[in-house]
């Protein structure tokens, strides 16, 4: 298939998925690195209390908030 058919069917909302090779594809600077951060329980509390109105982990929110403040402060 030609990259500009690709491109039509992609623009019209279909599903090009079975046209791509993903077995090697990469994130690029999505590597992980674990840390320990130590955080005062008030805001472990604050944290939990949202990670249970958003239905999501501590950790996801955490992982959002700084990316947000990161992109912002860049």
């Amino acid at each position: 298939m030609k990259a500009d058919e690709l491109d039509e069917k992609f623009d019209a909302g279909e599903d090009i998925s079975q046209y791509l090779d993903i077995s090697n594809a990469k994130r690029p600077l999505q590597n992980q690195k674990r840390v320990n951060v130590d955080f005062p329980l008030w805001m472990v509390q604050e944290l939990d209390k949202e990670s249970r109105r958003l239905g999501v982990p501590r950790q996801s929110i955490i992982k959002v908030w700084l990316a947000e403040r990161l992109q912002k402060a860049a």
